[in-house]
């Protein structure tokens, strides 16, 4: 039976990819703070299905411990501190955990078993302030945020230890991608659930910044597979994951307001306090190298995407609310 752990578990990808490691018959480790070790709620269906341990990214010695203690055959790393306009309030923060994290967990990898097969979590941000579209495995990087910068950092980093120490590491420059299971502070997620409380005549507006960025997105539930794909590659790699489409926010805000019956005009308001400091206006990638390599393609749409979103949310609201 093969083993992996995965940091970040408690997220939106890590419970994901729990889910689909599990049924290829892995014996599955999640790797939590003590600090989030409370918010289990996106994993508290597989709670006797896996193990959990403590471990924190910015603690080299406690990843090493880790390692030293299960021996797994893969690494995932999904842990950080990933929403981008907290980054900003937060650099330091997201320089250690986001950024020095993934170097903290290659110098473990390094010390305990270097034949550990090792996943970094990049991410489309790192391209922010875009060169050319769609952006592909060699468009340069551009950042356009704290948390930008500091996955450059870690892309970069893994990319080095794999050149210097041949260790099979590979990096998935994952495009934006949603689920139920989205924090609720992600735009995608504050839409859906805000059409639910709306549509529920518990609230009557949303305010969100600007709506002109586009963006590609798809479903988590597919992007996970891509990063398992990666890592039974004979040779580590890089590979941008995406679907090749973007939407606008705007575009995003109807579809979802439509899929309840609304019209988002008549609940949107404008709020300058949301926009960005320096705001990333296109996102698009070209997953034409994880096509033809891994095999890879998304398989759920993006308007089945953002209605799975809204019919959880309503579901979740009305629960919620008796």
């Amino acid at each position: 039976m093969p083993k992996a752990l995965i940091t970040g578990i408690n997220g939106q990808d890590g419970s994901y990819l729990a889910e689909f490691l599990l049924s290829k018959g892995y014996e599955v480790i999640g790797m939590l703070r003590r600090a989030s070790s409370d918010r289990l709620e996106r994993i508290a269906h597989l709670d006797d299905q896996i193990r959990l341990v403590y471990g924190d990214l910015t603690d080299g010695g406690s990843l090493v411990r880790v390692l030293a203690d299960h021996r797994p055959d893969e690494v995932y790393n999904l842990g950080a501190a990933s929403f981008v306009q907290a980054s900003w309030s937060q650099p330091e923060l997201t320089a250690q955990v986001t950024g020095l994290g993934p170097l903290r967990m290659l110098e473990a990898i390094m010390m305990v078993d270097d034949s550990i097969r090792f996943y970094q979590a990049s991410s489309s941000e790192m391209f922010g302030q875009v060169t050319e579209s769609p952006q592909s495995e060699t468009t340069p990087f551009h950042p356009r945020s704290p948390y930008g910068v500091a996955k450059a950092y870690g892309h970069w980093i893994t990319v080095n230890y794999r050149e210097s120490h041949s260790l099979h590491a590979s990096c998935g420059i994952l495009f934006n991608h949603e689920s139920p299971r989205r924090g609720l502070e992600f735009v995608t997620r504050k839409v859906t659930r805000a059409v639910a409380r709306i549509k529920l005549e518990l609230d009557e507006e949303i305010g969100l910044g600007d709506l002109s960025p586009r963006r590609d997105w798809g479903f988590a539930g597919d992007y996970v597979e891509a990063m398992w794909l990666m890592l039974q590659q004979d040779e580590p790699d890089d590979f941008v994951i995406a679907t090749g489409r973007t939407h606008t926010v705007e575009h995003m805000v109807a579809t979802a307001f439509s899929e309840a019956g609304l019209s988002w005009r008549d609940h949107v308001r404008a709020d300058p306090a949301m926009r960005r400091p320096a705001e990333v206006m296109l996102l698009c990638g070209d997953p034409a190298k994880a096509q033809a390599q891994l095999g890879w393609r998304p398989r759920v749409s993006f308007e089945e995407l953002i209605a799975m979103m809204v019919r959880s949310d309503l579901e979740q609201v009305a629960e919620q609310t008796g």
